[in-house]
């Protein structure tokens, strides 16, 4: 694929192009032959930034898909795909032309719209996200009729990024940015490695260009050596297998160096440099069936010393795209070595992915694709969509199973209630504890590959809006941010109620019922939260009862005093009664800019969490509230994972820079280790920047800021 890759990038002409597609496609179908000639027709006169003809970038692609897919239908609509947004050509001459499927991809592709020059933002701006999640959005819901049109965006990108030189740096490093966190982790989730490390290499290079030199420089230089452990332990492999009694045609060994990217993601988690990481090199060992796999690991953890803890079955135990494979790394003279046992059927779905079941039909290449399925949300928020998918898309799995052997595939740090969640939501909604290992545990206990996990749970939901930020899989986040939404919907309608009754000393059914009569039941849940809405409901009172007798309203004539506000230390409340004091209740310690309301009792305002159990309970049984809010300006809470070394002094420099970013400081928690036995510290702060990015990049100046969480989300979002 490197040198196919190389070979495309430097083609600029048409001849050229047309020459390497026919090398993929010897005998084109005629449509094949059609398509090209009607590209080449609607494209006529066009050129690329760099001065090409442009057709040549289309026909570049039909090559790049060709080579991962042998459809010739995604080829004919990889060599159409600019056709109807560049041109005058429709769809609907399209279908007439090329039938249905081709249409449909064409059309599916002309959707994703591409994110052009003009259109760029700095890498800093906070439409970064929203850009790449509308992007993300649309490849996803393009993708609902036919997964091919996925594969073929994937093939564009990529030539994209190997023609990125006409452009600006900005622009070169913005598209690279979308490519990074939009399209490597699709092509991962489709399983074509091929392309995802492709497109993550060439991401990492116009992002990250010193790191990207570093690595290069060093794996450059020591090419030759790296070359020579690598030979060395093939042939110790080879002579290891062959004396077992395998023939040499029953087994191919394929070595390698890993790609850049992954070595960088590597040094940056361990935080150790290229020098010390250990394990740059790679084999796969392929072999005829699923059996000859497990007596090849038998060999290897027999000749070499195993590292267990590296291990992973993915052929007993396959990942959600369906990939299989077995890993394992071992020691040996010339360092440490990953190696990987496969069939050649495996192998190909490893590459190909969701393009192998076209490239290669009749093998074992069925593609788990209920997860595309299950990433179509439906939320308005185009930035809390990507978040959720994000989290679903690019991250290490683990394999935990119920106590029946079912197997579930998690994202890495996922929790017990992530479990719970992905067995069903109900199950989520309704877990109270765990038993993991048949250990009982809480349903934040971070799970482990091939733990087995059994829910408890009750017979009615339990709310777990504060886990909002923990739990790893969008099924979980999802779950729980629609039941805190809906809980904190409902407790504002019944607290708007609560608080007009007050004010007017009446009955909650009553002015449930007047409610009605206005129209107001369906927008009430403002009341609580909107001190406009809270004036202008009393308003339409007034208008009502100046056209209608209401009995129960003659309070109006007995003195009724309007509402004032009133502000007491950092609250201001909206009421008519008499008010001299506020006490916080003890069982949910609400902080500043946390959603709350206030219970009226005597002469004093009691102060609860919104979504506080004891201030439910007070809601449902209509106990007497006023209108509150937080006064001046609302602190945004973070919680921020700080790399940290273990030296004298350290944590009196952290706190003194914190202070001088006027960072409010709730809690610390220290001596936080990774798994590679990295030290960290974990903080909760309060600041009156709004925009956690900012934030970060703030901190990030003076510290090595690992992670940075909103925890106003579960409160506001």
């Amino acid at each position: 694929m490197e040198a196919f890759l190389n070979k495309a990038k430097d083609i600029h002409t048409i001849e050229e192009a047309k020459a390497l597609l026919w090398e993929l496609v010897p005998s084109p179908q005629p449509e094949t032959l059609k398509a090209l000639e009607l590209s080449l027709t609607a494209h006529d006169g066009q050129t690329r930034k760099s001065g090409e003809p442009y057709i040549v970038h289309p026909i570049l692609v039909a090559a790049i898909t060709a080579k991962i897919s042998n459809d010739e239908m995604m080829v004919q609509a990889a060599l159409l795909h600019d056709v109807v947004e560049d041109t005058s050509f429709t769809i609907e001459e399209l279908e007439a032309i090329f039938g249905d499927d081709v249409a449909h991809m064409v059309e599916g592709l002309t959707k994703i719209v591409e994110i052009r020059d003009e259109e760029l933002v700095p890498s800093g701006s906070d439409e970064r996200l929203i850009h790449s999640a509308l992007t993300f959005r649309k490849m996803l819901v393009a993708s609902i009729k036919d997964v091919r049109v996925l594969v073929i965006k994937l093939c564009d990108r990529l030539h994209n990024m190997l023609t990125l030189e006409a452009l600006s740096q900005e622009k070169k490093k913005r598209i690279a940015e979308e490519t990074l966190v939009v399209y490597a982790p699709i092509a991962h989730r489709l399983g074509i490695s091929r392309l995802k490390n492709h497109l993550e290499d060439l991401s990492f290079r116009y992002i990250y260009p010193d790191d990207y030199k570093k690595i290069d420089d060093y794996i450059q230089s020591n090419a030759q050596n790296l070359q020579f452990k690598l030979n060395a332990f093939i042939q110790k492999v080879r002579d290891t297998i062959e004396k077992d009694g395998f023939q040499k045609d029953e087994f191919e060994i394929l070595g390698r160096v890993k790609h850049y990217y992954s070595i960088y993601m590597k040094m940056h988690r361990k935080g150790v440099s290229i020098e010390e990481v250990l394990d740059l090199l790679a084999i796969r060992i392929i072999v005829k069936d699923p059996i000859a796999c497990y007596r090849v690991l038998g060999l290897m953890h027999l000749g070499f010393t195993p590292l267990i803890s590296r291990f992973k079955d993915y052929i007993s135990v396959p990942k959600e795209n369906g990939y299989k494979t077995i890993h394992t790394t071992l020691f040996n003279e010339e360092g440490i070595v990953e190696a990987q046992i496969r069939t050649e059927e495996m192998h190909q779905l490893a590459e190909y992915g969701v393009a192998a079941h076209w490239k290669y039909k009749g093998g074992d290449n069925a593609v788990n694709l209920t997860w595309l399925e299950s990433l179509h949300y439906q939320n308005e928020s185009v930035e809390e969509f990507y978040e959720l998918a994000k989290s679903d898309l690019f991250s290490e799995d683990i394999t935990v199973f119920s106590p029946k052997g079912d197997f579930y595939t998690l994202p890495k740090g996922s929790v017990a209630l992530d479990f719970a969640y992905a067995i069903h939501s109900e199950v989520g909604a309704n877990a109270l504890e765990a038993l993991v290992n048949k250990q009982k545990t809480s349903l934040l206990s971070i799970l482990k590959n091939g733990d087995i996990v059994k829910i408890m749970k009750d017979d009615e939901p339990h709310l777990y809006c504060s886990w909002l930020d923990t739990v790893k899989t969008s099924k979980a986040q999802d779950g729980i941010r629609s039941a805190c939404r809906a809980r904190i919907k409902e407790s504002d309608t019944l607290s708007a109620y609560s608080i007009i009754a007050t004010l007017f000393a009446q009955k909650n059914e009553d002015v449930e019922k007047l409610m009605i009569k206005l129209g107001l039941e369906d927008t009430l849940f403002k009341l609580p939260i909107q001190l406009d809405y809270y004036k202008e409901a009393i308003h339409q009172v007034a208008d009502y009862l100046g056209t209608k007798e209401v009995r129960f309203w003659e309070l109006l004539k007995k003195g009724y005093k309007p509402p004032k506000i009133k502000a007491l230390e950092q609250l201001q409340f909206f009421t008519n009664k008499p008010l001299d004091g506020i006490e916080f209740d003890y069982c949910c310690h609400p902080k500043v800019g946390d959603q709350i309301v206030a219970f009226y009792k005597g002469t004093k305002a009691i102060i609860h969490h919104k979504l506080c159990k004891k201030a439910y309970a007070k809601i449902l049984e209509q106990e007497p509230m006023i209108f509150v809010s937080w006064s001046g300006s609302k602190h945004s809470r973070y919680r921020l994972i700080i790399s940290l070394q273990n030296q004298k002094g350290m944590l009196a420099d952290l706190l003194a820079k914190l202070t001088d970013l006027d960072l409010n400081i709730l809690s610390i928690e220290l001596g936080i280790r990774s798994s590679e036995q990295a030290e960290y510290c974990q903080i909760e702060v309060e600041s009156a920047e709004s925009k956690k990015q900012a934030l970060a990049d703030k901190i990030g100046q003076k510290f090595k800021l690992i992670e940075i969480i909103s925890l106003d989300d579960a409160y506001n979002k």
